[in-house]
């Protein structure tokens, strides 16, 4: 008897009559016929294999709260198959047959006490039979952790930290080739999760407590896309960067060291490469899918109760720029596979919290939607939205509950501080004596906090990658930097630093994107000296690390910072001062914001502090006394318990 065995992958059922009548000449005695069933896929994986049914998401969970999960399933001429699938608790809601005939979308119900295991889900039409296996797991019970006002936000941009693993600096698979070369700020520079993982002691040092990186799935790109934010695999990690299952290791043992993971996710637009783009699964995946409309950038059509139709569709539904086209999140099957996506990651990698790219420019409600969807699995999950307005009002327009939205509630929980982010440069190193600025700036913008639902759930910061670094050239001396750097950690809100920021990193976007986003010297191979260490640094580095270490070590486990009440005060003298409050008890900040010498009636602060009241400073570890009149040196900065 003959074992006999075909790739069926590309034939239909009229094709393989003349094989299977070959065959049955061989051997007619020998042969067994059975009904014919092409299987294609024995198992879902992230991995799509090429020839395979693929479907997204790959696999799901039994136990969730959601019953109805989308399967989004891709394979040529799968349109018009009947799918069936015969497992106890699981049934076929509906069946949606989009415009390419290579997609279809089935729903189904998956009952909640539904035992976890692996289904057939077969397909079936008059010229042929398919099968593609699929599973559901069991849930391991861990929840994460939501990050808070308790928490130092630390934002790693992956390929510019550090190169952990220089196999995977240039890989097969891809459509398009880029190879590293450290020498093009705009390409990829091999930075990857190993590397990352190699220095987690590094960032715990810090005394930081969370870490935000820059998106890591596949960006298969023409350039290569070293950023992240043009994904071409929802599903994938970029293989440049590592793989689903390093990804996963790397929050396991962040996790270990007492770091939570914040992960960056784009519902807006897909990169110009992903598969949908060149197979769209309908024409109304993708807004303008001719690419003909651009965004604006202009957000107040959003709220301006005067908006033209014409200026908030170029807002909303223009493209962000020609690699990355706009999706369509009005669309309900686009936007429940960006649901059950960012779930997916949630279940699989344990992260800890959620930071969305372009917030504004994806569809308001759809969005909501999401959000609710996901705090429906992961109460009180964390998602901060990226709306950059140059105006308190405009970014507090976006949070929860937000009394100046009359078109409706986002649901979003935490909204990032762009307007201090703006002003900080100019405040922190301008003079407030001379020009009567300085930190009258921070005083005028957090005394419009109350246009904000909630004032601690802002994530406040003083640069970002997509902005001049708060220091734009090296400095000569830290007195700027130090108070720029307590305000940071003592303020309002959700603190976050960018990489680099505790060795003094520089640089302007009027240079280059690649001039804000440098390699971390020591990070990378041939690396001249190592800036992870002590002796890699110069003096003023390890000065400006231990500074930045201890405050943000102190801060950590600090309710007074994460929950307490701010009052502050007008820096008309020059000095700026502010309390944190938390059950009974306080911490007092003083900041000389001037570049001279200044005698100071304390009797203005009699409020928080009076003359004989002692207190120990965090800064210098020494012990102050309030006296009735009191010198303070040029950018003096006291963080008082």
């Amino acid at each position: 008897m003959y074992e006999i065995s075909f790739n069926f992958t590309s034939l239909n059922l009229k094709e393989l009559y003349p094989l299977i009548f070959n065959c049955m000449k061989i051997n007619l005695k020998a042969l067994i016929v059975v009904p014919l069933l092409i299987v294609v896929s024995n198992f879902a994986t992230a991995e799509k294999k090429q020839g395979e049914i693929s479907i997204d998401p790959p696999y799901w969970w039994a136990g969730m709260k959601n019953s109805s999960v989308q399967l989004l399933v891709h394979y040529p001429q799968i349109r018009d198959t009947e799918p069936s699938v015969s497992y106890p608790g699981v049934s076929i809601d509906s069946v949606v047959r989009l415009e390419s005939p290579n997609y279809q979308i089935i729903y189904l119900n998956v009952n909640k006490s539904v035992a976890p295991g692996k289904m057939d889900i077969f397909f079936k039409s008059e010229e042929k039979s398919l099968a593609a296996k699929y599973e559901l797991k069991k849930r391991d019970g861990v929840m994460p952790t939501p990050f808070s006002s308790a928490d130092v936000l630390y934002l790693i941009m992956p390929d510019r930290f550090a190169d952990g693993d220089t196999t995977n600096n240039d890989v097969d698979g891809l459509k398009f080739h880029a190879p590293v070369n450290r020498n093009v700020p705009s390409g990829r520079h091999g930075g990857d999760l190993k590397g990352i993982e190699q220095h987690l002691k590094y960032i715990d040092s810090l005394g930081v407590t969370a870490i935000w990186l820059n998106p890591v799935l596949e960006n298969d790109m023409p350039g290569g896309s070293y950023h992240g934010y043009a994904i071409t695999d929802y599903y994938k990690v970029d293989p440049r960067l590592g793989s689903n299952e390093d990804y996963a290791s790397l929050i396991a043992k962040a996790h270990d060291c007492g770091l939570k993971v914040v992960m960056d996710m784009i519902f807006n637009h897909s990169g110009s490469e992903h598969p949908w783009m060149h197979d769209k699964p309908s024409s109304d995946w993708y807004n303008h899918p001719d690419g003909n409309v651009m965004t604006n950038f202009r957000l107040s059509t959003i709220n301006d109760p005067y908006a033209s139709e014409y200026d908030y569709d170029r807002t909303v539904k223009g493209w962000f720029v020609s690699a990355m086209p706009d999706l369509n999140q009005s669309n309900p099957h686009v936007m429940k596979y960006l649901i059950q996506n960012s779930i997916w990651w949630i279940e699989y990698s344990k992260i800890d919290g959620i930071r969305m790219d372009t917030y504004p420019y994806a569809d308001m409600k759809p969005m909501a939607q999401w959000i609710k969807d996901v705090q429906l699995e992961y109460p009180g999950y964390n998602i901060v939205g990226e709306c950059w307005y140059n105006d308190v009002a405009g970014t507090a327009f976006w949070q929860g509950e937000s009394r100046l939205n009359t078109v409706g509630n986002p649901v979003l929980p935490t909204v990032m501080d762009f307007p201090t982010m703006i002003i900080a440069n100019a405040a922190f190193h301008g003079d407030t004596k001379v020009n009567g600025k300085g930190l009258n700036e921070i005083y005028n913008r957090l005394s419009l906090d109350y246009l904000y639902a909630d004032p601690q759930r802002v994530l406040t910061f003083l640069d970002n990658h997509d902005s001049d670094r708060f220091l734009l050239e090296m400095p000569s001396d830290l007195g700027s930097w130090k108070q720029a750097v307590v305000f940071l950690l003592t303020t309002r809100g959700i603190p976050q630093l960018y990489y680099g920021t505790e060795l003094l990193m520089n640089g302007t976007k009027h240079r280059s994107d690649g001039d804000v986003r440098r390699d971390m010297p020591g990070g990378f191979p041939g690396d001249t000296h190592n800036e992870f260490t002590v002796a890699g640094r110069s003096k003023l580095q390890n000065e400006a690390y231990d500074f930045l270490s201890r405050i943000a070590h102190w801060r950590r486990g600090n309710d007074v910072i994460a929950r307490g009440t701010l009052k502050h005060f007008i820096p008309d003298n020059g000095i700026y001062v502010y309390e944190r409050s938390y059950k009974g008890k306080r911490v007092i900040v003083v900041m000389n914001g001037t570049d001279s010498e200044l005698d100071v009636d304390m009797s203005i602060y009699r409020e928080i502090m009076q003359p004989g009241q002692s207190f120990k400073d965090v800064v210098s570890g020494s012990e102050v006394t309030i006296l009735p009149k009191m010198k303070f040196s040029p950018r003096a900065v006291y963080i008082l318990e």
